[in-house]
C-alpha cells in the first residue's frame, strides 16, 4: 500500500515558535502558565504540563510566576489585566495573529465598519476583534453571513489567519457591493494556503485520507473537510490509536497530512500505523 505524506503537514512557523518559547520557558523559570492552551494540540499541552506549564482561563486565576501567551494571542483586555497585575510576559502570540489584531485596531480607528471573515467563537478571532475598540465590528464565517449585513459607506476587511483564500473573495465579493469604499488587509498565513492546497492534491490521488490535529483546531478541522469534499473517505483524528483496522480494505493509497498545531511524533506514529494496516 502507497502511503502519500504532506511536505507541509505538521507545525507552521507561528506553533513551533510558540511550542519552543514554552518549553524554553520551563528551564528558566519554576512557576509558569499559559492563559488557555498554548497550541491547539492537546497532546504536547499535557506535554507542557509534565514540565510544570499550568493551563489558566483567566487572569485572575493567575497566582505570580511567569505567564505565556499562546499562539493564539489573547484579548486586549487580557493584556491590560496582565501588565496591570506586572506579571512576566513570554508572548508566543503568532506573528500572523499579531498583525491582523493590529490591522483590526488600525481599520476601526480610521473609521471603517470591520468585517472579520472567521470563527466567531475561536480565541484567535475574540482577540483579534477586542483590538477593534472604535466602531462597529462583524464576524462572518462566509458568503451567506456576509450578505446579512448592513450597507456601510466604509467597510474594512481582515481574516483569520487559517481562512482560505476563497473564503475571503467571497465576502469581500460581497462587501464591495455594500460600501462606497473597501479597504482589505489579507491577513492569511501563506503556510495556510500551501497545507490546503496541498491537501487538495493529495486527496485527488488517495483512497483513503487521514488528517491528524487536535479536534479543537479549526486550520485541521478546515483541512478534513477540504479533503472530505474530494475524497468522501477522509478520517479526521488525533492520534494513531484512534486508526480502526476496517478503513484500509480495498485501499491501495493512503493519503495523510496534518494541521499547524501536530507534532511531528503523533505523525510519525500515524505513519507507522498506516503502514502496518496496509500489510
Amino acid at each position: 500500500m502507497k502511503i502519500v505524506l504532506g511536505e507541509s503537514a505538521g507545525f507552521c512557523f507561528g506553533v513551533k515558535r510558540a511550542t519552543n518559547m514554552a518549553f524554553e520557558a520551563t528551564d528558566q523559570h519554576h512557576r509558569i502558565c499559559s492563559l488557555g492552551p498554548i497550541i491547539h494540540s492537546p497532546q504536547l499541552v499535557k506535554r507542557l504540563e509534565e514540565q510544570g506549564v499550568q493551563v489558566v482561563r483567566r487572569v485572575a486565576d493567575i497566582d505570580g510566576g511567569v505567564v505565556i501567551i499562546r499562539s493564539h494571542g489573547v484579548t486586549a483586555e487580557e493584556m491590560e489585566q496582565i501588565y496591570a497585575r506586572r506579571l512576566e510576559v513570554v508572548d508566543a502570540t503568532c506573528p500572523f495573529v499579531k498583525k491582523a489584531q493590529e490591522y483590526a485596531g488600525l481599520l476601526s480607528h480610521e473609521g471603517y465598519t470591520l468585517v472579520l471573515v472567521g470563527e466567531r467563537e475561536h480565541p484567535e478571532v475574540r482577540g483579534i476583534v477586542s483590538y477593534a475598540r472604535d466602531g462597529e465590528v462583524y464576524v462572518v464565517s462566509g458568503r451567506k453571513e456576509a450578505e446579512e449585513l448592513p450597507s456601510r459607506k466604509r467597510i474594512g476587511v481582515v481574516a483569520q489567519t487559517t481562512q482560505s483564500y476563497d473564503n475571503l473573495r467571497e465576502v469581500i465579493d460581497v462587501c464591495l457591493g455594500k460600501s462606497q469604499e473597501l479597504r482589505v488587509y489579507n491577513t492569511i498565513c501563506d503556510a495556510t494556503s500551501v497545507r490546503q492546497d496541498e491537501a487538495r492534491a493529495i486527496a485527488g490521488q488517495v483512497d483513503l485520507m487521514l488528517v491528524i490535529g487536535g479536534f479543537n483546531s479549526a486550520n485541521t478541522t478546515r483541512l478534513a473537510q477540504i479533503c472530505r469534499d474530494i475524497q468522501p473517505n477522509t478520517h479526521h483524528i488525533e492520534t494513531a490509536d484512534e486508526i480502526e483496522p476496517g478503513w484500509f480494505g480495498g485501499v491501495s493509497a493512503v493519503g495523510i497530512t496534518a494541521g499547524a498545531s501536530t507534532p511531528q511524533w503523533i505523525i510519525d506514529e500515524v505513519v507507522k500505523k498506516a503502514s502496518g494496516s496496509g500489510k
